[in-house]
This record gives C-alpha cells, structure tokens and sequence, in this order.
C-alpha cells in the first residue's frame, strides 16, 4: 500500500509541476507585454524631442555682426575680383552709372511713377539679363529687365521706339558689364493702358 502511494504521489508531481510552471510563464509574457510599448513609447518621444531640439539649430543661421560683415567685404576687395570693381566705381563710366541711378533714387523708394521714353527694343549686346527694353528718363538711359509671364509678353512686345511710358520699381542695381544702370520692370503703363504688372512668384514676393 505504502508503495502504491508513493506511486501515485510520484505520478502526480508532474501535473503539479506543469501547472506551477504554466503561470509562471505566462506571467513572463505579460510582463514583456507590458514593458515593450513603453520603451517603444520612450524611444520616440526621445528621438522626437531630439529632432525638435536639432530642427532650429539648422533652420536659423546665425545673423552676421557689423564687424564680420565688413571683414568678408575688405576680404572680398581684395581678390582680382573685388580690386577691378573698385576701379570702375571710381572711373568715369561707373560714376556715371551711379550718378544715374542717384536721379530716380526717390522713385524707386517711394515706387512712383517715372515717366519715360522707350530707346530700344533690345538690351546691349552681350547682355544676360532676360527680356527687357531701353528707355530714357530725365535726360539719362537705364536697362529695364522683366519677368512677364508668357501671357505678358505680347503687350510688352507691342512696344515701338520712341513711345512714352509709366514706369515703376523696386529696385534699381548695376555691374562693371554694363554702362547703364538696371531697373526691375515691375509696372508698366502706355496710352493710359497698364500693359504690365508683375506677377508674384509663388511663395515669395
């Protein structure tokens, strides 16, 4: 009998064992189940709060002072570059140009009418300034370049020389290649028509 008990004592162990071991298992995988959505939750709002903290270092340089700007200028006049603009500011030609552009500085700042005289229809040979015209105002020629989108070009190209316009601007510059200053064509008005307008470029101005 004592063997026969110890029989079925020893036959039962197993069960028990497997039942004690089924829980404990199944506790382990609860727990992974539970800690691994929040290292994942953990890594990304760490690699978010990482790319939030980079984003602005790189989306905002930093402004240069008064003193690097003008040591980047005094660095630039002197390569051959700088040196030979320097010479044609200070020669007749490129005095010439800023005495021109001096004459419509306040049209140009305050964007009012100027009124001119068409001299050609074409810009000076050797120019790379797109499409564009010469006209005379107050006794001096200046370069007006335009941007027409292609439904503009067939009133600006209705232009004739000798023909007297309204122009308008925002910006007037020059360069050493040409011997006329260079004003953006940016409203255009003839026989009391306006013929052109600038069209703004998709998000800028």
């Amino acid at each position: 009998m004592k063997n026969k008990r110890n029989a079925l004592i020893g036959s039962a162990l197993p069960g028990d064992r497997s039942m004690l071991i089924k829980p404990a298992k199944n506790g382990r995988k609860l727990i992974y189940a539970l800690i691994l959505p929040l290292v994942v939750v953990s890594g990304l709002i760490y690699a978010n709060r990482e790319i939030k903290n980079e984003t602005p270092k790189k989306s905002i340089p930093k402004p240069l002072s008064a003193a690097e700007m003008k040591a980047g200028r005094e660095k630039w006049e002197a390569t051959p570059a700088g040196i030979m603009y320097k010479k044609w500011e200070a020669s007749p030609a490129g005095k010439k140009v800023y005495a021109a552009e001096a004459k419509i500085r306040k049209q140009i700042k305050d964007y009012t009418n100027m009124e001119g005289v068409v001299t050609s229809l074409s810009l000076p040979p050797g120019s790379r300034l797109g499409f564009g015209v010469m006209v005379r105002i107050n006794g001096d020629d200046y370069i007006v370049n335009f941007e027409p989108e292609k439904s503009q070009l067939e009133q600006l190209h209705s232009l004739k020389v000798n023909d007297k316009i309204i122009l308008k601007s925002h910006n007037v510059s020059h360069a050493p290649k040409y011997a006329y200053p260079i004003v953006s064509g940016e409203y255009v008005e003839w026989d009391s028509k306006v013929i052109f307008k600038r069209v703004p470029r998709k998000g800028g101005c």
